[in-house]
């Protein structure tokens, strides 16, 4: 073997070891949106809650570790479960399309999975930013599944949603993802896109600050330079996976839902929020930081949250 070829699978060996993003089980199932990943830890004598799942953001570096402080938090007093959507962390990221479809069936087959290893009640699930437009469409398709639901830093809430109420489809525009697509400089172009550089510059303004988490830093690094991470990420950014019918999505849930969001950073239009404010069923409350709340100010966000969960009623027998 040539000196060229041993570097091109020493490359290829380096990049396919991604670490866990989170400690406990990892499972992984075939399943009709592709091979799915997803995390479980819990104590050895769990509690009477439910299980929770979270679900990580979307974004070009998007993984379970973006819910890492939750999942450890929450692992000693009950059963969590963190996914990793199609296209991101360990998932399958082939060159496909990647659409809400997809990522709303990946929820709903994950919750699936919980019930058959802890009966048919309805569990707790979080998602943070544009994963709670999907959490928020499986829980209006499987309302009898969830007890309550978490929106951290959701999007559908800008001043741009406002007049989409009743529209269907996505932003997506082909055009711009056949250009990020071309074979010739796909790969090439995202690498760029994913250097350590430019992903600090992007969670400074994620966090509104440069006091960012720099292993989160390290692992968007990791996870971007794995085999096929562009694909999912590039149907993210031509707008493909942000829906027009949001706020009726979100006017439909009548379970008990729990809404945070930042005021620092680039995500601080919440100006539609008027929308479910004032609703009995919804808790909105607002931190002082960026759109990570649960890094930058974990245990106030953890106190707000399990006064919240402390009053939605318990689940229901299976």
């Amino acid at each position: 073997m040539s000196a060229a070829a041993r570097a091109i699978n020493a490359d290829a060996s380096r990049r396919a070891e991604l670490p866990a993003p989170v400690s406990g089980q990892r499972h992984e199932i075939g399943s009709p949106v592709g091979r799915l990943t997803y995390y479980s830890a819990g104590p050895e004598l769990p509690g009477n809650f439910p299980p929770l799942l979270l679900v990580h953001s979307i974004n070009a570096a998007a993984s379970a570790y973006e819910v890492r402080p939750l999942y450890e938090h929450y692992r000693r007093s009950r059963t969590v479960y963190a996914l990793e959507l199609p296209g991101f962390g360990h998932s399958e990221r082939g060159r496909r399309e990647y659409t809400v479809r997809m990522m709303t069936d990946a929820i709903l087959i994950a919750t699936r999975e919980i019930q058959n290893d802890h009966g048919r009640g309805p569990i707790d699930a979080l998602a943070v930013s544009l994963s709670s437009e999907f959490l928020a469409r499986a829980v209006s398709e499987m309302p009898l599944a969830f007890r309550s639901l978490a929106l951290v830093s959701p999007t559908g809430f800008t001043s741009l949603d406002k007049a989409t109420k009743w529209r269907e489809g996505t932003r997506g525009k082909r055009w711009l993802h056949g250009l990020f697509e071309v074979r010739l400089w796909s790969e090439g172009f995202f690498r760029l896109l994913s250097s350590r550089r430019i992903i600090r510059y992007f969670l400074n303004k994620t966090w509104g600050s440069t006091n960012i988490d720099e292993g989160l830093l390290e692992y968007d690094y990791l996870t971007t330079h794995q085999p096929g991470a562009q694909h999912a990420p590039y149907y993210f950014v031509s707008g493909f996976l942000f829906s027009k019918d949001m706020p009726r999505i979100y006017n439909s849930l009548t379970l008990p839902v729990w809404m945070s969001h930042g005021v620092r950073g680039d995500f601080v239009d919440y100006a539609n929020k008027t929308q479910v404010e004032g609703r009995a069923n919804w808790t909105i409350r607002v931190f002082s930081t960026g759109a990570m709340p649960h890094f930058e100010a974990k245990a106030e966000f953890i106190e707000a949250y399990d006064a919240f969960l402390a009053g939605v009623p318990s689940a229901l027998p299976a």
